[in-house]
């Protein structure tokens, strides 16, 4: 047993990175059991580990950011749907393809104005993934795109819901969720889509080895065989293992009861994991927005010019900014400066910068709050502005401070959900992987709602009962 934790410990691992709220058959959460990640691409990421002599290890990623994440570092490889484009060649090494796949078209069974030509996509609603072939091909056919970042659940959704004309994706996608009755498929391909591995620019050493790997893998077939077991390549749609199993495990939805009962308690390991990740980035994020924050108001009040310009100008561009900007440049970018953060620190970093301003502004709002005359009572009787600070000024602001701060907090929680696209899974990005996999949107909803207001609600009363203390405090000094 020693003898092969030595031997583990030594084997090198493959990082791959991917998305798996993209959903089947690539990477997606298994529906029957949620703690477990399946798909034609786990499987490809796992033989491709194996002929190279090395231990996979998967690393989340939003699907249209795995190449910047990729050159970035956070993983070795970049295995999910990743075309072959020419603008994907000029910030990536592509491999040999691995997968062939043709662009289809759905629209609404028996809809007599549904598209059935590329021609006919003009001026229509057409629903597909953002960066894909497919949303090339419709904005090039004139077609109004509407891309969507979640799973690939929604755009046929949204299809069925009349809120589209058309869905354009790649086969094995219309295979998997264009599977409806009230959903059909137009005859004919519209174009062809080849799928390879991304590996990080400067490493043509690692292509070769991935490139030999897969070469190795269409020789002895186990590149067609992974493609039967899915039920995609040549014969797709053709009765195969998985297929038929995914389709059992979310073709029909259990009654809620059951689902309560039976699938949910399943997911709650998942849950609890993704709530302790958005709970340490919102308390250390906001703990540093604190300290910050109060430096930016006493700055502001009582600092020099210079100092008191700084703060305004540091105030007004951290409100003014989307935060989802602030933690691209602060992930994506500083790193161009040498600056490299790991995910978590990126996350509670960028998430305290902007938090700041608005704490700078509360805590701003609680010292203008205080009367003029006891900052000059405070002089008179001889304390020092540190001690005015303190004693005076600090306890009444406070309880000003406190219901907004509050609020902020509560805000933060949610906003948290912006670090998925810096590879941390928390809640919100928990829900949407499995939402997507087990097409259960509702019930998956109510249960992330109700995870969120558990880990919220305490701290809401908290702030009550310190608001309550230190309105003791002001009664009993002014008594």
């Amino acid at each position: 047993m020693l003898l092969l934790s030595v031997v583990l410990a030594a084997t090198p691992v493959l990082k791959w990175g991917a998305d798996a709220q993209g959903g089947a058959p690539y990477v997606f959460q298994d529906p029957m059991d949620p703690n477990h990640l399946i798909g034609f691409e786990v499987e490809l990421a796992g033989e491709l580990a194996k002929r190279m002599g090395m231990e996979p290890h998967p690393v989340h990623g939003a699907w249209d950011k795995l190449l910047e994440l990729l050159a970035r570092g956070d993983f070795d490889v970049a295995i999910n749907g990743i075309e072959v484009a020419e603008e994907k060649k000029r910030v990536a090494l592509l491999s040999r393809p691995y997968f062939t796949a043709p662009e289809r078209l759905t629209v609404r069974r028996g809809d007599p104005n549904a598209p059935r030509s590329l021609e006919q996509l003009k001026g229509r609603t057409v629903g597909t993934l953002p960066g894909s072939l497919a949303e090339r091909i419709a904005a090039g056919a004139g077609a109004e795109v509407k891309t969507y970042e979640g799973g690939q659940d929604e755009i046929y959704e949204d299809l069925k819901l009349k809120r589209t004309d058309a869905v354009l994706l790649d086969g094995p996608v219309s295979i998997y969720y264009g599977f409806d009755e009230a959903l059909e498929e137009v005859p004919g391909e519209f174009g062809k889509v080849q799928y390879a591995v991304g590996v990080r620019l400067g490493e043509p050493e690692l292509l070769l080895k991935v490139n030999a790997a897969l070469e190795s893998m269409e020789e002895d077939g186990t590149l067609a065989r992974l493609y039967a077991r899915w039920g995609i390549g040549e014969g797709a749609g053709a009765p195969s293992t998985e297929l038929e199993r995914w389709r059992a495990a979310v073709g029909k939805p259990l009654p809620f009861f059951e689902r309560v009962t039976t699938r949910y308690p399943q997911v709650l390991p998942l849950f609890a994991k993704g709530a302790a990740m958005t709970l340490a980035v919102s308390v250390l994020a906001m703990l540093g927005a604190i300290l910050l924050g109060l430096t930016l108001a006493t700055g502001r009040r009582y600092g020099p010019g210079p100092v008191k310009a700084f703060c305004v100008a540091y105030i007004e561009l951290f409100r003014g900014t989307p935060l989802l900007v602030q933690l691209t440049l602060v992930y994506f970018g500083l790193p161009e400066l040498g600056l490299k953060l790991s995910p978590f620190v990126a996350g509670v970093v960028a998430l305290a910068l902007n938090y700041a301003a608005a704490e700078a502004e509360n805590y701003r709002a609680g010292l203008e709050s205080v009367p003029a005359g006891q900052l000059e009572a405070s002089a008179v009787l001889g304390l020092t502005r540190w001690q005015t600070l303190r004693f005076v000024v600090g306890p009444q602001a406070v309880r000003v401070s406190i219901p907004p701060m509050t609020n902020d907090f509560i805000a933060l929680l949610k906003d948290s959900s912006l670090v998925s696209i810096v590879t941390l899974t928390e809640l919100t990005k928990t829900y949407t992987n499995l939402a997507s996999s087990m097409r259960d949107h509702l019930g998956l909803g109510l249960v992330v709602a109700i995870c969120y207001l558990i880990i919220g609600l305490p701290f809401a009363l908290l702030a009550r009962r310190a608001e309550a203390y230190f309105g003791r405090h002001l009664k009993k000094a002014t008594a």
